[in-house]
């Protein structure tokens, strides 16, 4: 990015590597492609490869060098191998967002019966949330933030919930087949206070951790208008959020405009957490 004003340049991501898991996702492509409009190169990792070509139209759109990898991040072997590949293709990590998620929608998709009672949920489908949403971020945080350390630079900004911060409201959901477990909270509870954890223990290895914390993403494909508007009348605004509607605070978090901020949350959540 030449020739531009020095407020921008704030925002000048050329030539870092951003590592984005969960790419395939609706936010994560979001993410991928706005961190590219800067000059990233993206590093997408997913276990779905039905976005797999996300890397192609990034790279032809914003001639940047975006790479698509498939792999189960909830297995540090599996970390650890992709961290391999990603420093032969890339040299350096300058940056991580841990926004793969197990989530309701997941979950029905998948036809897991994750709306079932807190009484009845199954232990095994307990352990693959925590695994999905928790695990994966230890994991990568451990591995590519020991590539972080030796480069003694580095930016990671782990994706939580607000359902990490306060409990669920079960009366929004009635009777739909989505729901929001103990599971989903425990994990996303834990992100918020491994983030403050990392932020601590690296403050000397100049690499800063921080949280977003983003409230619920309009999805009416999933969701049905009953909820939609119970959830709705829950918020400040008065609506769910839109899908691009994160994308200016993960470019905050990401670019050395948020240079002071470390073991922080961000919080946006239509004011959901505001009363």
């Amino acid at each position: 990015m030449k020739n531009i004003p020095k407020i921008f340049k704030l925002f000048d991501l050329t030539g870092r590597n951003i590592i984005i898991t969960g790419s395939s996702g609706t936010l994560g492509s979001q993410y991928a492609d706005t961190l590219s409009q800067v000059g990233a190169n993206v590093i997408l990792i997913d276990i779905n490869n039905k976005n797999n070509n996300l890397d192609k139209t990034l790279r032809k759109k914003y001639k940047t060098k975006a790479r698509f990898y498939c792999a189960d991040i909830s297995i540090e072997k599996n970390v650890i191998s992709l961290k391999k590949n990603i420093l032969k293709d890339f040299k350096k990590i300058d940056g991580l967002i841990n926004n793969a998620a197990y989530t309701n929608i997941t979950a029905i998709k998948d036809s897991d019966n994750i709306s079932t009672s807190f009484e009845k949920f199954s232990f095994k489908l307990w352990k693959k949330t925590l695994d999905v949403n928790l695990s994966s971020v230890f994991n990568c945080c451990k591995v590519f933030g020991s590539q972080m350390v030796k480069q003694r630079k580095g930016t990671i900004v782990n994706i939580a919930s607000i359902y990490g911060m306060v409990g669920a409201d079960q009366r929004i959901y009635g009777n739909t087949k989505i729901n929001s477990p103990a599971s989903y909270a425990v994990a996303k509870g834990g992100i918020i206070n491994l983030t403050r954890y990392l932020a601590a223990y690296w403050h000397k290895k100049n690499i800063r951790v921080n949280t977003l914390t983003p409230g619920g993403v309009l999805d009416k494909k999933y969701q049905k208008q009953n909820f939609i508007e119970k959830y709705s009348q829950k918020t400040i605004l008065g609506r769910m959020a839109n899908r691009d509607e994160y994308n200016g605070a993960i470019l905050f978090l990401m670019s050395d405009a948020s240079s002071y901020m470390t073991g922080s949350n961000l919080i946006i959540d239509g004011g959901w957490t505001a009363w």
